[in-house]
């Protein structure tokens, strides 16, 4: 099987259509519409065709998935006031009081009983990917506003350091402490978050063979990997130099997480040489 040349034209294409509007075959994913369209303009950013759409169109639309709180007092409701993935889990309520929220909210049980009453779902990755595609085209962060966003993104955090990806609760790991970490860094404020204790989260991932779980306690995987090197460096908590990070014991096993890559990228090449059809995810 021979080697393909990439096929820059038909992947700037394709961006292309992905950033202004989702393709037939992708409509089942609308619900992560914003997350789609920022691979879209990454891919675009990474191939130097930024230029072919157009970043004022593209800030407008993706500023308007932001949730807001209606007065200050509304804050400290337990709604994360971040942006929304889609226009489905956006539900503008041109009917329904913001009062009924807070009181869904103070009281999760009533979710399953006013099921007819919709509800805005601001989102961990959403807000990422909102914030990743503004600040990838240009858009000047310091306009927006985000005290609302940083105060309710830290009610997200949970006692052992993760966090919840939305205010109604779902699944706790290494992913959403790399959305926080990355939303106070795109941010320059890192009030959104208690950085020790998501360092002590991001530890206690780290398994027996140097690479990191999604949670504690779970096997080695690529993206919890990333997600936890990552979040540590934007925190700040190791450097870019391996010299300096070997030095801080108080940190994170670098000989064996540089052994697990190490043995991954070995494994990777082993079974690429064996048989290119075996897809490379089967050993993470």
């Amino acid at each position: 099987m021979g080697k393909r040349d990439f096929e820059r034209l038909h992947h700037v294409a394709f961006f292309d259509a992905m950033a202004t509007e989702l393709p037939d075959e992708y409509e089942p994913q609308e619900v992560n519409h914003l997350t789609l369209v920022y691979f879209a303009v990454g891919g675009l950013s990474l191939l130097r065709e930024l230029d072919r759409i157009n970043k004022d169109e593209i800030a407008k639309w993706v500023l308007s998935f932001q949730v807001h709180p209606e007065a200050n007092d509304d804050i400290g409701v337990g709604l994360f006031y971040g942006f929304c993935g889609s226009r489905s889990t956006q539900f503008p309520l041109p009917n329904v009081k913001f009062q009924i929220l807070k009181l869904i909210v103070s009281n999760i049980k009533a979710c399953s009983v006013s099921g007819s009453l919709p509800m805005i779902v601001s989102h961990l990755a959403s807000t990422y990917s909102a914030l990743a595609i503004l600040k990838i085209i240009g858009y000047d962060l310091a306009s927006i506003d985000c005290k609302a966003l940083l105060l309710s993104l830290k009610k997200l955090q949970q006692p052992d350091g993760s966090f919840m990806p939305t205010h109604i609760g779902a699944e706790t790991d290494l992913r959403f402490v790399y959305c926080a970490a990355a939303i106070c860094s795109m941010l320059d404020d890192w009030t959104g978050m208690d950085k020790l204790k998501a360092k002590e989260y991001i530890l206690s991932c780290q398994s027996y063979d140097g690479g990191f779980g999604m949670v504690p306690g779970s096997e080695s995987h690529g993206g919890g990997t990333f997600c936890a090197v990552a979040a540590l460096h934007l925190m700040g908590f190791i450097q870019v130099d391996l010299a300096s990070n070997l030095r801080d014991s108080t940190s994170i096993d670098i000989c064996m997480l540089l052994k697990w890559c190490l043995q991954v990228e070995l494994v990777l090449n082993h079974v690429s040489a064996i048989s290119p059809l075996v897809p490379s995810h089967v050993i993470l």
